[in-house]
């Protein structure tokens, strides 16, 4: 199973998104990423085989200079790049809206450059949040969950052209954020934020960014051809648990 060709990855310095283009150049794909931050990319320097491309990954100007940035044929385009900031309906409605924009347009905008390049496969990386919110988290949660349904109608609408659009919807995943998150806790939190992860999860540990990878991969392979409006959990089981009151 590989992915060849010229693959676009947005939000791609850091994290899963880092790791998603490590593990796609790895199998031979030309890599263009998007990232708003230089030094989030300075890893790619001396990396021939990976182009970036410094912008807002929801300009539609952007997103065609990613698109034209690899050689050859456009096979795979991954809309990773996201915002994650908490902010309450009743208090700021309208920075509500604009984080729910900011990560909403980068998937339109990404997904309408690879449609217009003819690529065959979009994947879009959403969150278990789309279906179980995270209480303070609405505008991320309600953008994954618009992002899905972008998912299956972009499936539907397009498939006849022979485009294969799907997601993968994300549990909790180790990178910076979390290890940030950990390091600033106290011995009694952390002892705590690892027995939640272990309940929630029913592998009983957070996600590894390269487990991501492996995944977006076969969902840009044809090993994937049959595969289309999917949502695919990478979340260690949280989607499938119902926690039990009666539990001890």
């Amino acid at each position: 199973m590989s992915v060849d060709g010229g693959v676009v990855v947005t939000g791609g310095g850091r994290g899963v998104g880092r790791a998603i283009v490590e593990r796609l150049a790895r199998d031979g794909a030309t890599v263009a990423v998007i990232e708003m931050d230089p030094a989030a990319l300075q890893w790619v320097a001396d990396r021939p085989e990976i182009v970036a491309v410094i912008g807002d990954a929801a300009d539609p100007g952007v997103t065609e200079q990613a698109a034209a940035a690899v050689p050859g044929p456009l096979t795979g385009w991954v809309n990773n790049a996201a915002v994650f900031r908490d902010a309450w309906l009743h208090e700021d409605p309208a920075a509500v809206a604009d984080l729910i924009g900011r990560n909403l347009h980068p998937v339109i905008a990404g997904s309408a450059a690879a449609l217009r390049a003819g690529c065959p496969a979009i994947v879009n990386v959403s969150s278990h949040q789309a279906q179980r919110a995270v209480r303070g988290a609405l505008p991320y949660a309600t953008a994954k969950a618009a992002i899905e349904g972008l998912t299956r109608a972009t499936a539907v609408d397009y498939g006849p052209r022979g485009v294969r659009v799907n997601a993968v919807a994300l549990g909790s995943i180790a990178a910076e954020r979390s290890d940030a998150h950990m390091a600033g806790l106290a011995p009694a939190a952390a002892e705590h934020f690892t027995r939640e992860i272990a309940a929630l999860q029913p592998l009983g540990r957070m996600g590894r960014t390269a487990e991501v990878a492996e995944v977006v991969a076969f969902l840009l392979s044809d090993a994937a051809s049959f595969l289309n409006g999917a949502i695919i959990p990478v979340d260690g089981g949280r989607s499938a648990q119902g926690r039990d009151p009666e539990e001890v």
